[in-house]
């Protein structure tokens, strides 16, 4: 994506007319960046009930359906740190705009897609795509929204859009592939696409460019590697067991690169992650909050979803409808903490909304064997508000402390622990399924975990997020 460059070899500082100023209100960059995060993080999930239908057309074997659906999420997740720094060298909105014109693209060939290789590698192309358009989306809005107020609203929006995005997923996927067909399931991603493109390019400003900055890629390669081959790792761990020498391997593997990329970065002369950042509470703490909170709220998506199709036979469509109380909430939750996050700071949200979502996912483990369906809808919409209540308080957390010149790979640090800990909590999910004496103490025992973890959160969002937020510091 080609853009005009000043002469100090920043993007033009001559903005399209419609372009807001920084400190103009507008909800048209908000819109055009959460459109693409939201085509993002579907993704993750519509996929799923289109799967089985995809393997019989194409004839797929099932470490192929295995690579439909585990190589997005591989190279979204290796990639997003990768992400964060060319969005820092090369201009956050030209990245983003590259990454949603890949992810267009890509998602135009899945469609099209003749056979399982092909879809595969359209898949893997974009994962690419999408760990480009991620980390710039928040430093975007940190950009367009430079008042606290505006900006803890805009990052409520662009955080309900996750869980938004995971639990409407195989509602969207089902209706979909039981009308129209599962190409459909990539085709929806055209005029999205098309949509955010013209919508950031028109709406959004420029954003400057640190070209001197060099991109170390041997420290890259490494955390690219480190968090592929956990993701990998963590996802196996769901089929074969944690035992599994596999599992084992790719764990081991994975803390061998990240402590090469740890080293690499103490002798960089650029690093892309400053330890600097890794060593501010506020950053870190923020990290493993999102880390955690994602954890309970996918492994609880996840095992609801097996819950409900495959012990209470509810169709994919009805799986989605069931899932819709904590979807409704999520919405809800993100304009209300916007709202209330310029008079009570980051800390009460984080910290209400971490013990919301605790208290229900232990309600639901607490609820019985096979309880009846309007029993689980309050631990749901808990589980729902709580965390998209916390995103708005932990996202801005993270954002306002970083370096303005570091605020892509904050967001990438920021996205990558939540990433993992989505992967984790749906692979502990599925073993747990898979292992417990039978499914109901499995999903009860998941839950329970689940709820520990929004509570270990709540403490951490304690000592971490400040009472009111952190002036930015200087690189």
């Amino acid at each position: 994506m080609a853009f005009a460059e000043s002469a100090d070899g920043g993007e033009s500082t001559s903005s399209p007319a419609s372009a807001p100023g920084p400190g103009r209100r507008s909800w048209a960059p908000l819109l055009a960046v959460c459109t693409g995060y939201f085509m993002v993080i579907l993704d993750v999930t519509v996929i799923n009930v289109a799967v089985p239908v995809i393997g019989r057309e194409l004839s797929a074997s099932l470490t192929g359906i295995q690579w439909i659906t585990d190589g997005y999420t591989l190279v979204f997740a290796g990639f997003l740190l990768t992400g964060g720094a060319l969005g820092d060298r090369l201009g956050n909105r030209r990245v983003f705009c590259s990454g949603v014109a890949v992810f267009t693209v890509s998602s135009a060939a899945c469609a099209l897609a003749p056979s399982t290789p092909f879809l595969v590698a359209a898949r893997l192309v974009e994962g690419l795509g999408a760990a480009l358009i991620v980390p710039g989306s928040l430093a975007l809005l940190q950009h367009a929204y430079p008042a606290p107020a505006a900006r803890s609203r805009a990052f409520g929006l662009w955080g309900s859009m996750a869980g938004i995005a995971a639990s409407a997923g195989p509602l969207l996927g089902g209706l979909l592939v039981s009308t129209v067909g599962w190409r459909w399931v990539f085709l929806i991603n055209l005029p999205a696409g098309m949509a955010c493109l013209v919508l950031t390019l028109r709406h959004v400003a420029r954003s400057p460019r640190r070209a001197a900055r060099s991109l170390d890629w041997p420290a890259q390669c490494a955390v690219v590697a480190a968090v592929a081959l956990l993701t990998a790792a963590l996802n196996e761990a769901g089929r074969r067991g944690w035992s599994d020498p596999v599992v084992l391997a790719g764990v081991g593997l994975a803390a061998l690169a990240a402590a090469a990329f740890a080293v690499r970065e103490r002798l960089a002369r650029s690093p892309a992650l400053p330890l600097s950042l890794l060593r501010s509470r506020t950053i870190s703490g923020g990290a493993v909050i999102g880390l955690l909170f994602n954890f309970g709220f996918y492994g609880m998506v996840f095992t609801a979803s097996l819950e409900f199709q495959h012990q209470r036979g509810f169709s994919a469509l009805g799986t989605g409808l069931a899932l819709f109380p904590a979807v409704a909430m999520t919405m809800f939750a993100s304009v209300l903490s916007g709202r209330l996050a310029r008079r009570t700071g980051d800390r009460p949200l984080v910290v209400f909304g971490m013990l919301l979502a605790g208290t229900g996912l232990a309600g639901w483990a607490l609820a019985g064997a096979d309880p009846a369906y309007p029993l689980l809808v309050a631990p749901m919409m808990a589980a729902g508000f709580g965390t998209s209540f916390a995103l708005t308080g932990s996202t801005a957390t993270v954002m306002g402390a970083a370096p303005p010149a570091y605020s892509g790979a904050a967001s990438a640090l920021f996205n990558t622990t939540r990433q993992i800990g989505s992967a984790t909590g749906v692979a502990l999910g599925g073993s747990l399924l898979a292992t417990a004496a039978n499914y109901d103490i499995g999903l009860r025992t998941s839950m329970a975990i689940g709820a520990l973890a929004y509570l270990t959160a709540a403490g951490l969002a304690w000592l971490c997020v400040p009472a009111k937020p952190e002036g930015r510091k200087a690189p």
